[in-house]
């Protein structure tokens, strides 16, 4: 494949991410004038949020076996155009009831595209590059919520919240064509990235454990961040704005800035940022008061988590234990079971013990997630020396070094068996 074409894919993938993460989060800037338009109170407009959530998480791995045959671009391009269609829906219906079905569908498609877009993307370079080109793909989710939503927010104050959606269709049209037209034609089982590089049952799971830790914990601080930049750092209202931009910004950076990292030590990207992450809001606890110091941490907690989630991204093609979309799958409803709870768990702690606990909650999730992945990193040399079995670490960015053995780990049972046929 010519590198021209490739890198257009590329950007359309990206662009389907960025897509993806606008129209998930849009209601949430759009709250008020869409509860007025449509005659509901602002919490039921907030359960299109929550709803779209749980269908990505529910619909996640089961959809993906399903599909699991059909080639990238096809299935890429219906997902694209239904996405195009159900946002259309979504700008153009008068009745709340539609409205939410026209959010699932779209939810829908966005769970398959999220399971389907890293390998897909990865299989059009040569895998030394995977690195960076899941740092690409997961750009354009961090660029959505750093640029994406807040134009939409803008558009819907001055247009209307109809109109952002109508835009946010249009912008997918253009992304559809751009797949559609670049994006090769192969089987799912034929690219180098269909099956993990060096599979690894134990490490997957502890994978997705750490995504709904860490993940769990961003969130947690995240969610009522505005309350903490007003009520403990003291700024006006008026600048949380700026405070969520300049968040935004650290968080394109550390998405890119991770590529590289990622193509030569995935684990070690994986520890430093949900270290980081940790001790952003560690600090955002103890030296929240002082304004300077809470815009610097809060936009090195953002740019901790993008890192994370592009981490994630690589480390699912390296470790997963059958197929690489249904291992996709599997950590991308972990996330969105993280957003959940992290939501949930701050939305508890903020009445009896004030915004700070929700940052403190937030980092001691991610301490948990580093104990996780450290304890496994000193039990496995061990174990493995007990069994008699080859200790020497699991490659990373070259070839293996594992015995093939203790490589292949236990294959998922939804991942294998069927995939065989």
């Amino acid at each position: 494949m010519k590198r021209g074409r490739a890198v257009g894919a590329l950007i359309g993938l990206s662009g389907g991410t960025f897509l993806y993460t606008t129209a998930e989060a849009l209601p949430i800037g759009l709250l008020l004038p869409m509860a007025v338009d449509l005659a509901v109170s602002p919490p039921r407009v907030g359960m299109l949020v929550t709803a779209y959530g749980a269908v990505v998480m529910v619909a996640s791995v089961p959809l993906t076996a399903l599909v699991r045959r059909v080639p990238r671009r096809r299935l890429l391009s219906a997902l694209l155009a239904g996405f195009v269609l159900s946002t259309v829906v979504t700008a153009l219906t008068s009745t709340f009831a539609l409205l939410l079905v026209a959010r699932m569908v779209t939810a829908t498609t966005h769970a398959l595209f999220w399971a389907v877009v890293v390998p897909a993307a990865a299989e059009l370079f040569r895998p030394a590059l995977r690195g960076r080109v899941v740092a690409v793909v997961f750009a354009g989710g961090t660029v959505a919520l750093a640029l994406g939503v807040p134009a939409g927010t803008w558009l819907g104050d001055r247009a209307g919240w109809r109109a952002s959606f109508l835009a946010v269709a249009g912008l997918g049209a253009v992304v559809l064509v751009v797949v559609a037209a670049l994006l090769p034609s192969t089987r799912p089982e034929d690219g180098h990235a269909a099956r993990g590089a060096t599979p690894d049952a134990r490490r997957f799971w502890l994978l997705v454990a750490m995504a709904v830790l860490t993940t769990a914990g961003a969130i947690a601080a995240y969610t009522y961040v505005a309350i903490f930049v007003t009520e403990v750092s003291g700024f006006s209202a008026s600048a949380v704005g700026a405070v969520l931009f300049v968040r935004g910004i650290a968080s394109v950076l550390g998405i890119l800035a991770i590529g590289a990292l990622l193509d030569r030590s995935p684990w070690l990207a994986l520890l430093t940022t949900v270290a980081l992450q940790s001790a952003a809001l560690l600090g955002l606890y103890t030296f929240g008061r002082r304004p300077s110091a809470s815009v610097g941490l809060i936009a090195l907690a953002g740019l901790a988590f993008a890192a994370f989630t592009a981490t994630l991204g690589g480390l699912v093609l390296q470790v997963a234990p059958g197929r690489s979309d249904l291992a996709a799958a599997a950590v991308s409803a972990a996330v969105n079971v993280g957003i959940t709870a992290g939501a949930f768990v701050g939305g508890l702690a903020l009445p009896s013990h004030g915004v700070r606990a929700t940052v403190l909650i937030g980092a001691l999730l991610g301490v948990a997630a580093l104990v996780l992945a450290l304890g496994e990193r000193l039990i496995r040399p061990a174990l493995r020396h007990r069994l008699g079995v080859d200790s020497r670490p699991a490659g990373v960015g070259g070839g293996p070094s594992d015995s093939s053995a203790s490589r292949r780990g236990t294959p998922i049972p939804w991942a294998e068996g069927r995939a065989r046929r």
